[in-house]
């Protein structure tokens, strides 16, 4: 019956996953991981559904609902992350317009360096789509024993057909261009603990376009990309200065705190960059606890992707939904704009449907406003709004499966399904 029980868990999942855009692959939280008391030798354990809310009331996940619809005795489940690495591996089938039907194997691994260091994590996850698409992004987040260092990694391998439709957040949406392209990325970045919730790093950051081409404008007008300039292969190539602050309480699934990003690149044809150019990401966030005292959250995000001199390759440029986590523009297929520039803003309120956490629900409003090429200005805002709905699959953890149905203009819309929150 357990075994049922775990197969009708992933069933749900893989079905979760059946979207209409295309969504970067999260890690799936591992449930709990053994480990011992300070003052003993034994494990400690316990339930999941021990976890209570503000006003008492016991909480549920995924997992808790199908035990308790099949008449399953729970298993004993540990408390937190050990030394000792603990690994989680998922296959799932899932749908998404860019892809079609696609196959994904997703797994992760989770450790601490030492018994008082936050834990680690690695990440990886392979897709094969019915649209020829192959892709393999591992993510790696590794502390340092004393927590005075953290390692952070992306590394992606990409085999992408993907259509573009222009330069500026003004483009219309029948100005498709189909491409093709491989692609390899290699993000490495060191960041040291200043104090209190502040640090600083350095980087260094690769990314390789080669293969690239295009078929033009679909309705036989000349394409932004022979405009911009065509480019069979691109790299760039550079070092990364970055400061953060974050304060959050929870990294997967905020209810306070704040979050500030900032990365500077600047890309060195010494380095092998085909051409240098230098860039900005800034990324902050709030979490307001609203009304207070609650458990809805009333969460905003700003993000701005600016290119500050020089010519990047086309595919470099900003786009909807290239971002670190593929979150930018629901309502909007991936590299629906792209731009020399890129300002993007999203409020959304999160609010619980059950007391006891299962079930919940969102409401967001984004919009972004993007350039054409370097030196030009911003155009309109384009913005993207709907409804979501939130499903535990983790009261420790608070982690939710999120499904969110997009709305933008130009008759744009669709199913966006995530796990974790969109920020």
């Amino acid at each position: 019956m357990k075994f049922f029980l775990r197969f009708s868990l992933l069933i749900i999942v893989s079905l979760l996953t059946t979207s209409a855009f295309a969504q970067e692959n999260k890690p799936v939280p591992l449930k709990t991981i053994p480990v011992k008391p300070k003052n003993g030798d034994s494990t400690i354990y316990k339930r999941d559904t021990a976890v209570s809310n503000k006003k008492g009331v016991r909480q549920m996940d995924l997992t808790d609902a199908l035990e308790a619809l099949f008449n399953v005795v729970p298993e004993k489940k540990p408390d937190t992350v050990t030394t000792k690495p603990s690994f989680s591996v998922i296959p799932a089938i899932g749908y998404t317009l860019v892809s079609r039907f696609a196959f994904v194997l997703s797994g992760n691994m989770a450790f601490r360096t030492a018994p008082q260091s936050r834990i680690s994590t690695i990440v990886a996850s392979s897709a094969i789509t019915q649209n020829k698409q192959f892709t393999f992004p591992i993510q790696s987040n590794i502390w340092s024993k004393d927590n005075t260092y953290n390692f952070v990694g992306d590394y992606r391998y990409y085999k992408y057909p993907q259509s573009t439709f222009g330069l500026g957040s003004s483009s219309n949406i029948k100005n498709e261009d189909p491409m093709d392209y491989s692609y390899f990325q290699f993000y490495e970045t060191v960041l040291r603990h200043i104090t209190g919730n502040i640090y600083l790093g350095l980087g260094y950051i690769f990314d390789n376009h080669w293969d690239v081409s295009d078929k033009g404008n679909l309705d036989g007008t000349l394409s932004d990309y022979s405009k911009y300039g065509k480019t069979a292969h691109s790299i760039a190539s550079g070092v990364t200065f970055n400061a953060l602050l974050d304060s959050r309480d929870n990294a997967i699934n905020p209810s306070k705190g704040g979050y500030v990003s900032i990365q500077y690149r600047d890309n060195y044809s010494f380095l092998g960059s085909t051409t240098s150019w230098r860039s900005v990401i800034i990324d902050t966030r709030k979490y307001i606890n609203l009304p207070e005292g609650s458990d809805n959250v009333l969460a905003l995000w700003n993000y701005e992707w600016l290119i500050l001199s020089g010519k990047p390759a086309y595919l470099d440029l900003p786009s909807t939904q290239w971002d670190t986590f593929s979150a930018t523009g629901r309502g909007y297929i991936q590299g629906r704009f792209r731009g020399a520039d890129m300002v993007y803003a999203e409020a959304e309120y999160r609010y619980k449907i059950t007391a006891n956490g299962l079930i919940g629900g969102v409401v967001f409003l984004n919009g972004e406003s993007l350039s054409a090429a370097p030196g030009t200005k911003l155009q309109g805002i384009q913005p993207g709004y709907g409804p979501g709905l939130r499903i535990k699959l983790n009261t420790i953890s608070k982690t939710n499966i999120s499904i969110d149905y997009g709305f933008g203009r130009e008759g744009s819309r669709g199913l966006f399904i995530d796990v974790g929150e969109i920020f």
